[in-house]
């Protein structure tokens, strides 16, 4: 009768150690998962030396890119370095053509109707994320999407054509292009149009709102985009210039009147 009284005894006592053991192993592995990890466990907060409770910093998230659409000035001037892409591929530093070389119908930068093939123009690129105004043509920035490149390459093959009213409607072949047929055939250029479309079309394609690369102003009566922070419009607005037809032209100071619409992940 004693030894089964002692016994009972003893195992009372370990389970009685064992429970108020338990709590202090639990909290000993927290901690030691917290300083493997090198800090706090995930979910939770920290404790302030003067007792208060903050709550575990997060990493700020980072700002989405968005190409200019407006500028206070219409200096489109550039100093920097310039390359082409070859027909090869390769990317070599760009030599501008010299007095005379190049120059067509539409003056220096060569105003051929567009054909197919369409007649050759450099394609250039520039350090950074902005396109930059060169020869009379949109130089594409080295950052951007090949989308967005090969709608800037796509536009220079229209510079020094004239305005003609419905040109590059019937098809994107055209010996002349009106703003709503030149905004088409620069996002034609970027496999992003199949058939062109007139002003009041454009200010429903695409998304709502400006895009990070690509940014069209369109209304019932006119249409523009800008591309990299340059602007692609047969209108002489905001640009000192004075030229007609489809041009690279400087931002302007406000875009007003108009719908602003973008190719959806640009």
């Amino acid at each position: 009768m004693r030894v089964h009284t002692l016994v009972a005894a003893i195992c009372s006592s370990s389970m009685a150690l064992a429970c108020a053991a338990a709590p202090a192993l639990a909290s000993t592995g927290s901690a030691t998962s917290a300083s493997v990890a090198g800090g706090a466990v995930a979910g939770t907060v920290s404790t302030s030396a003067s007792g208060g409770v903050t709550p575990s910093a997060k990493k700020p998230a980072k700002p989405i890119y968005l190409s200019p659409v407006t500028a206070k000035t219409a200096s489109l001037a550039y100093s920097g370095p310039i390359y082409q892409k070859t027909a090869t591929g390769e990317v070599i530093p760009y030599t501008a053509p010299t007095a005379g070389e190049g120059e067509g119908e539409g003056g220096a930068t060569g105003g051929v109707p567009v054909t197919t093939p369409a007649p050759a123009k450099p394609q250039l690129l520039v350090p950074g994320m902005l396109a930059r105004y060169v020869d009379g043509l949109a130089a594409a920035p080295m950052s951007a999407p090949a989308s967005v490149q090969e709608m800037i390459w796509a536009g220079n093959q229209l510079i020094g054509l004239p305005y003609i009213y419905g040109g590059g409607h019937q098809s994107f072949i055209s010996p002349g292009y009106d703003c709503s047929g030149t905004v088409s055939f620069a996002l034609h250029g970027g496999g992003l149009l199949q058939t062109p479309e007139d002003s009041s079309e454009l200010a429903l394609w695409g998304s709502h709102g400006a895009g990070r690369w690509v940014t069209i102003f369109a209304n019932g009566g006119h249409a523009y985009m800008t591309i990299a922070g340059l602007r692609l419009d047969t209108s002489a607005a905001d640009d000192p210039s004075n030229q007609q037809g489809p041009r690279w032209r400087p931002l302007r100071p406000a875009n007003e009147g108009y719908t602003v619409r973008h190719p959806l992940g640009l």
